[in-house]
């Protein structure tokens, strides 16, 4: 392989990643996976995928290169599917369209593909080149290969809070500790997760909506699932999470049949869950929202919650919108953790970004 083709291989497979991520919002429970197919120096056609059980962006690029797609490459950013799911497999249909070569960015970690695509293509005469570009490819499906990988979405943890650590005063108010620009930023996050997560104090004290408002993200029409962790079953029906477009899970470990019952009537799906040491299995939360396909969690909770899951390790970024003020001491922590009693002990987090945002700075953290 000459130095050109390198060349070549890298700029096609940008191409074909910045093709995934028009489908950045839309996609899930699928990867996000965009196509270019290249003969000679020209492209001839390209596609991405939009939204699940609608073509892949495979069929896309082939149909719009037809007949030149014969002894062409195409360059995928996540390895052809091989199984018939909401679609018929991508194998099949670039070999039948007589592609040449197929370079892919990385595997797909669903267990009905990892590898299987890439050997049927090769099996048929294909030449496939693989691992193009694949850190930025795993980048922009981090929470599809979570969820196939270990069975539980990609967590990211979102707290507005002041300098000094402070979600709120000791009253509770806490309308709005961050700015307009902040605020606009997490319907940004709720745009890209499947989820939002949340704790019954959270809907109890605050009547939140934690849905999406800002319709500029095209999510194809879909709202995040509102989850609801309420292990006594407290919630109140006539909270206004229960009353907006979208679907909301109440994971509990109470057997309130009447309360059930009123819950139910909202709409909302109430799962059973176990109590672990402490409070409700969290881990068995993460494991039954992957069976929901869900990639990308969003924890807009209250400090029990949010300490919870980083006491358990149970999260992969920690977002922080911090404002320039200060509350003081009487005010609400943004999360409970227990006393230590050696700095060794300490959870040590890697900063990934620090920007500002208004008059706020966004900083995100990840386990190191």
């Amino acid at each position: 392989m000459t130095m050109e083709t390198v060349t070549d291989d890298y700029r096609w497979m940008a191409r074909a990643l910045e093709l995934a991520k028009r489908g950045y919002y839309s996609t899930r429970p699928n990867p996000r996976v965009g196509c270019v197919i290249v003969e000679g120096n020209n492209v001839i056609g390209e596609g991405f995928h939009y939204r699940a059980g609608e073509a892949h962006a495979e069929v896309h690029a082939l149909q719009a290169a037809g007949e030149g797609a014969a002894g062409a490459t195409a360059y995928v950013s996540l390895e052809p599917c091989c199984h018939t799911g909401r679609t018929p497999p991508c194998t099949t249909q670039l070999i039948a369209a007589r592609i040449a070569r197929v370079v892919c960015a990385s595997s797909d970690p669903n267990p009905r593909v990892a590898g299987a695509g890439v050997a049927q293509l090769r099996g048929a005469g294909i030449t496939v080149i693989e691992g193009v570009m694949s850190a930025q490819a795993a980048q922009l499906n981090r929470g599809f290969i979570s969820r196939m990988e270990r069975q539980r979405p990609f967590i990211k943890i979102k707290l507005g809070m002041t300098l000094d650590g402070k979600i709120a005063l000791a009253s509770g108010a806490s309308e709005w500790i961050t700015g307009a620009a902040a605020r606009a930023d997490v319907q940004r996050l709720r745009a890209e997760s499947g989820a939002v997560l949340t704790g019954v104090g959270t809907v109890l004290a605050d009547n939140p909506s934690l849905n999406l408002r800002d319709l500029s993200y095209d999510t194809a029409g879909q709202q995040p699932l509102r989850v609801v962790i309420d292990s006594r079953l407290r919630s109140a029906p006539t909270s206004r999470i229960f009353h907006l477009p979208g679907q909301v899970l109440v994971f509990t470990a109470s057997d309130d049949e009447a309360q059930m019952a009123r819950l139910h009537a909202t709409g909302a799906i109430i799962e059973p869950c176990a109590h672990s040491r402490l409070g409700i299995d969290l881990n068995a939360v993460l494991a039954r929202l992957a069976e929901y396909e869900i990639n990308d969690v969003l924890v807009e909770a209250g400090p029990a919650l949010v300490g919870a899951l980083i006491r358990e390790r149970l999260f992969d970024e920690l977002i922080i919108y911090m404002a320039p003020k200060l509350f003081g001491n009487t005010a609400r922590d943004g999360f409970k953790l227990p006393a230590l009693s050696l700095i060794d002990d300490a959870l040590t987090l890697e900063f990934i970004e620090v920007r500002r945002l208004g008059s706020d700075l966004r900083i995100v953290l990840r386990q190191s």
